[in-house]
């Protein structure tokens, strides 16, 4: 495609520029407006300044890609309310073999976790998961959360739902589900070991470090932390008097704990009721003699003890017996909120189930070869149904700015095409990118690595996508190759993928555990894992 005319290329390179760095630094201090205003504006201008018409820009949108993106988003939030998510973290301390175990853990864990629920949302869930842990062993935060990020990235190549720019590549090179986790999951599997190995290696003295006392203690508060979570057992002290607050605590607990004991429990207060009020014998059993001695002593003191034993039959009784009344109200109502209890946790439980069998029920029609579009969306339809309650607090989770950057992305690359900037400069490195033969794989993949953390890898693969695909004699290895490529390549610098900064910010902002994770400490380690662990990828792919 020729070069369009110099106002078009010159309008066209104006709004396609703007877009970019709002994209990429979203707050620049002179337009602060953020990524998903950014793309927007972009897109605006591309139809103000006449690079392209409304109706290309509407054509533009690819409806498929944010209908798989919607589904993808409103299937993980139902994913974290079914606790599949704490599940994960739990994997993470459970019987670990120390420092570097874990370390190899969270690179695993990371990295199947991101091919099937997105990179980006696994990132979200277990950067907390992973900074109690690294404070659990007294050791730095910052290998565990590079081994996070980056291996989430490394991870999420292997499928069309592992990240955004997977999804684009599937719609528009048709690739099945199953062939597309074929053709990559050697270069996965083979790129996790590799960066986990490069993560022990660099930080191997960091991870070999003796806990100390402090550490000891750590531990013990930590690893409850992990396991529970959100969960916080409180704990009850030994009561010692009769009084009614203790009465209702102590048989709280006791209702709780062993709910079959109620009627024990009820059978006892009957028991202590008879007890204590005193029959009619018994008060009729005071010897005569006793009450005419005290008559003829003192007449004062005869009405006193009237007074007295009136008190003593009339109102402790009563007293008494109002307490032990309300003592059995407790009783029942402990005893009916256990069957409740009981009836929720086995609700809870079949609803789970049918969110794990839901999940493997799109992981096998997804492999069939189904429209992942449709399935992705008929799957979180079917978890709304199956909920049983109204969607909108689930559905307000999901992130809309992301489906709105999508749309103005769309319509930006659309103008920015039409320019054509991309073609001529594609033109130009075509006859060096033959992917029939080594040198052509390398100098593709580096295009692909450098634009990628320049203008990011979904605007990547929208200009490279369909220009790399018919140029080669392979389509589909070509297809993969950019897959492979453009998600590698965010774990190049911190700015590189969206899964690093959502590390970066959530380590950040963790209550009681905040961690600044620094440009320069993620390049450190970023550069020579990108290039390593993308080089031996390239040669695995088929």
């Amino acid at each position: 495609m020729a070069l369009a005319s110099s106002v078009k290329v010159v309008l066209g390179s104006i709004a396609f520029a703007i877009f970019w760095v709002l994209a990429v630094f979203p707050a620049v201090p002179f337009v602060p407006v953020g990524r998903t205003a950014g793309s927007l504006l972009g897109g605006m201008l591309m139809v103000i300044f006449q690079v392209i018409t409304a109706k290309q820009a509407y054509a533009a949108i690819d409806l498929q890609v944010l209908g798989l993106l919607f589904g993808t988003m409103v299937f993980s939030v139902y994913l974290e309310r079914a606790d599949m998510y704490k599940y994960l973290g739990k994997l993470l301390s459970w019987k670990s073999r120390g420092a570097k175990d874990l370390i190899c853990r969270v690179c695993l864990i990371s990295a199947i976790s991101s091919a099937f629920f997105t990179n980006d949302t696994t990132c979200v869930v277990l950067t907390e998961f992973v900074l109690k842990i690294a404070r659990q062993h007294n050791l730095p935060p910052h290998p565990f959360l590079l081994a996070l990020a980056s291996s989430a990235n490394i991870g999420s190549a292997a499928t069309p739902i592992g990240n955004p720019q997977n999804l684009v590549i599937a719609v528009q090179s048709k690739i099945f589900f199953g062939n597309f986790l074929i053709g990559i999951l050697p270069a996965m599997i083979v790129g996790v070991i590799v960066n986990a190995l490069l993560l022990l290696c660099m930080y191997w003295k960091l991870l070999s470090i003796e806990k100390d006392e402090e550490g000891v203690a750590l531990e013990v508060i930590a690893e409850e932390e992990v396991n529970s979570h959100r969960f916080s057992p409180a704990t009850m002290s030994h009561f010692t008097s009769f009084n009614s607050q203790e009465w209702n605590s102590r048989l709280e607990v006791t209702a709780v704990q062993s709910s079959p004991g109620m009627s024990v429990l009820i059978g006892q207060v009957e028991n202590l009721r008879n007890r204590s009020i005193p029959s009619e014998n018994e008060i009729q059993g005071v010897p005569s003699g006793t009450l005419e001695s005290v008559r003829n002593s003192n007449a004062s003191k005869e009405a006193a003890n009237d007074v007295s034993s009136q008190i003593k039959e009339e109102t402790i009784p009563s007293k008494r017996v109002a307490s032990l009344d309300r003592l059995r109200d407790v009783l029942s109502v402990l005893s009916s909120e256990g069957k409740d209890n009981s009836t929720t946790r086995w609700k809870k439980i079949l609803w789970k189930s049918c969110v794990y069998l839901v999940t493997i029920g799109m992981l096998i029609a997804l492999l069939l070869g189904l429209n992942m579009s449709w399935t992705a969306i008929t799957a979180a339809l079917a978890l709304v149904v199956l909920d049983f309650r109204d969607a909108r607090p689930s559905l307000e989770k999901v992130s809309y700015s992301l489906l709105v950057f999508f749309c103005g992305m769309f319509i930006t690359v659309k103008g920015f095409n039409e320019t054509g900037i991309p073609s001529t400069l594609w033109d130009f490195m075509e006859p060096y990118s033959k992917i029939d033969r080594v040198s052509g794989i390398a100098n593709l993949a580096l295009v692909i690595l450098l634009m990628s953390n320049l203008a990011s890898n979904v605007p990547t693969v929208l200009l490279l996508g369909a220009r790399v695909a018919t140029s080669a004699a392979d389509e589909k290895k070509a297809w993969l190759i950019l897959a492979w490529v453009s998600t590698v390549a965010g774990n190049l610098s911190l700015l590189g993928s969206a899964a690093n900064m959502i590390v970066c910010e959530q380590a950040r902002r963790a209550p009681q555990l905040g961690y600044t994770l620094s440009f320069w400490s993620h390049l450190k380690f970023g550069v020579p894992s990108t290039l390593i662990v993308t080089a031996i990828g390239l040669t695995l792919i088929r």
